[in-house]
């Protein structure tokens, strides 16, 4: 498996209308790249976030990084600023 992390910082009073976006527009998205396994997004409620996605392979994690660029200049730009990505192979899980 490999996973992909990416930071966000935001204003938070943004905080409703970034979630409603990634829950109605981007989890739909990301649902459908090859490989997908999971998704989750956390809110500190401090204009901090993060998402992580996990797929079967490098190639849909490499996917998810330009289809979630794609769809925050598409979509959120002015919200959330280019995030800090972190991704690489799982080496343990539960």
């Amino acid at each position: 498996m490999h996973a992909v992390v990416r930071r966000y910082r935001f204003d938070p009073k943004s905080a409703a209308e970034i979630d409603r976006h990634v829950k109605k527009g981007f989890v739909p998205l990301i649902r459908k790249t090859p490989g997908f396994v999971a998704y989750y997004w956390v809110d500190t409620g401090e204009g901090t976030g993060a998402s992580l996605s996990v797929f079967k392979d490098k190639a849909g994690a490499d996917e998810s990084i330009r289809l979630a660029a794609d769809y925050i200049r598409q979509h959120l730009a002015g919200l959330l600023g280019k995030p800090q990505v972190t991704e690489g192979p799982v080496k343990a899980h539960a």
